[in-house]
């Protein structure tokens, strides 16, 4: 089915954390188009610190975000007089990136005169689906990256249901910590993936964090700490032993957000009988395990799976400029003076999960 949307040009700027991106998604007869979509890792800037810091990638994004907007209008063949607007991610996320990111936003929209949208950095994720797909509501959502990991109902835009989270740490992060303790560069999600390329994952038996319990919530701490003692006592100079042992955290990693996303489906297919959709998004939404597994999860249950391309998976433009142009045409817009916000639920009613006793 396609939805349908009135003509728009909407500039989307992301620097939630260590990507600056920048994109302009259009709609024309009814269809959305990605016109540009820019992103300038910061992935040296960070690598000798085996980790993101966020002073390092607030002055990053001031490098990079002046010249990224300048290209990605340019190759859109747009002036800031053709947008209907100018979206930018609010937050969830780092402070000094979300500020540089938001205020760029805002003084173009003050300047060429048009609507400001603060957007939820996870609501682009949850709508892109949309975006590609043209998906309708409701449909469960499986949000997972480097810094969420959650379950819920999507019944509209602004309009969410938190079946589960995590209870300490996302599984994006479990992957990060993983790959640092075996050696491997960042981001660790896709080293780790090429690195279990023909690996053994049995032969480093590791937990699997809230397996067959009640509850769709998520738990990862557990399972770093296994890591670290099975790569303290392994020999990591040899690759086949890099290889099995990262076969085995994709694996436990894979069959811990499997298992949970099946509970949440029995609750979706209770709670929303029409609902038709599993949705796959964030950055470990990319994992090629993952995504095989969850298909053939949703083919059991009577469902289609969907999961963006993988470079929409991951912090991207698009995704903010797509979630703007969701809201603006539903009137939505937001004040020069909105903040930013570096802790913003999608769903404000949520239980905050507290880790079994």
């Amino acid at each position: 089915m396609m939805l349908i949307f009135d003509a728009m040009n909407i500039l989307g700027i992301e620097t939630s954390c260590d990507e600056t991106a920048v994109a302009v998604v259009s709609v024309a007869a009814g269809r959305p188009e990605i016109r540009a979509n820019l992103v300038q890792s910061q992935l040296a800037e960070h690598a000798p610190y085996g980790g993101v810091v966020p002073e390092i990638a607030a002055r990053a994004h001031l490098d990079h975000l002046q010249s990224l907007i300048r290209e990605a209008l340019a190759a859109a063949g747009l002036g800031f007089g053709d947008l209907d607007g100018v979206a930018a991610a609010a937050g969830p996320g780092l402070i000094g990136g979300l500020i540089v990111g938001t205020m760029a936003a805002k003084g173009i929209a003050w300047a060429a005169g048009k609507p400001f949208v603060a957007v939820n950095h996870l609501e682009a994720h949850a709508l892109t689906a949309r975006l590609t797909d043209a998906l309708e509501f409701p449909y469960l959502l499986l949000l997972v990256s480097g810094g969420h990991s959650q379950l819920l109902i999507c019944e509209g835009v602004g309009a969410y249901r938190q079946l589960g989270a995590t209870l300490d740490d996302a599984a994006g992060e479990a992957f990060d910590k993983s790959a640092k303790l075996m050696g491997l560069p960042q981001p660790g999600g896709p080293m780790i993936a090429a690195a279990a390329r023909g690996g053994n994952p049995r032969r480093f038996p590791l937990p699997r964090p809230m397996l067959g319990r009640d509850g769709c919530d998520f738990s990862f701490s557990g399972l770093k700490t296994a890591i670290r003692e099975r790569a303290v006592a392994s020999d990591l100079a040899d690759p086949r032993t890099v290889a099995d042992l990262a076969a085995a955290v994709e694996l436990a990693i894979c069959d811990a957000l499997v298992d949970r996303t099946a509970k949440a489906v029995r609750v979706f297919r209770d709670r929303c009988p029409a609902g038709a959709s599993l949705v796959a998004a964030g950055g470990v939404a990319a994992n090629t395990q993952l995504r095989s597994r969850l298909a053939a999860l949703a083919a059991d249950f009577g469902l289609a799976f969907v999961s963006p391309p993988p470079a929409l998976c991951t912090d991207n433009g698009a995704m903010i400029a797509w979630a703007g142009l969701e809201r603006l045409r539903l009137g939505l817009s937001d004040p020069l003076d909105a903040p930013v916000r570096p802790r913003w639920p999608l769903d404000p009613d949520a239980h905050t999960p507290k880790p079994p006793r």
